[in-house]
């Protein structure tokens, strides 16, 4: 586990962030394919937070994405970087998010975020800014539309509809299982719109969440508790 420090020039304020997002959005690559799916690795980052105790741990997990087994996985906790405001969140989870992925002792391949790429208001979700830092090519699978509008797909797995800013698309609402509530796919960088859908599919044969997503979620969260349990004071 790597221990991390909020980066120094890390934005303090809303207005500072939304600068940088300003800044770097322009360098977000959405005319290539990226890796086809079922090959290379695959890897699954997320995050869990403990305000009360100032922590926030993340975890990668790599998989063969042929197989869906585990090749490597690194966490990271540190110290909350940025406050909680609604569009801004990848600033409180780049540094440790990072920190993960430079641990691995693999390359990661195509990352996939539990949240969004595109499919965010400024156009800039934690897909899009991880996948710009560092340059993988990157996705986002979220559990709910943020803000967007979307057709009920088909029922049956693999239908899906756009997920619209007004008239824009900026993701897909997708049916990864039969009758079960879609995921909202979206880019994020070096990766169409129809290769991330490919990738959630394959990422998902069981369950309604990415296989990475469901392994990094419970890799965070319990690194999470054990970077709690070492802060608590002892009797």
């Amino acid at each position: 586990m790597t221990t991390v420090g909020v980066p120094a020039g890390w934005p303090a304020t809303e207005e500072e962030a939304r600068a940088v997002q300003d800044e770097l959005r322009g360098r977000v690559v959405l005319d290539e394919p990226g890796p086809p799916p079922g090959t290379g690795h695959v890897t699954g980052v997320d995050v869990a937070y403990d305000d009360d105790r100032d922590l926030v741990a993340a975890a990668a997990v790599v998989l063969d994405a042929a197989t869906l087994h585990v090749v490597a996985e690194a966490t990271a906790v540190g110290r909350i970087s940025f406050p909680y405001v609604p569009g801004l969140l990848a600033f409180r989870e780049i540094p440790t998010v990072r920190a993960a992925l430079d641990a691995l002792p693999c390359a990661p391949g195509l990352v996939v975020c539990d949240g969004y790429g595109l499919a965010h208001p400024r156009r800039f979700g934690l897909a899009a800014h991880l996948g710009v830092l560092t340059g993988l090519p990157t996705i986002g699978v979220a559990k709910n539309p943020f803000t967007f509008t979307y057709d009920e797909p088909g029922s049956a797995r693999g239908s899906s509809t756009p997920l619209l800013a007004g008239t824009e698309e900026v993701g897909r609402a997708l049916r990864t299982r039969d009758g079960v509530k879609p995921v909202f796919v979206s880019v994020g960088h070096r990766v169409s719109l129809g290769n991330a859908l490919a990738h959630t599919l394959a990422l998902t044969p069981e369950f309604r969440l990415p296989e990475t997503t469901r392994r990094a979620d419970a890799l965070c969260r319990r690194t999470l508790q054990e970077a709690a349990m070492r802060q608590a004071p002892t009797s």
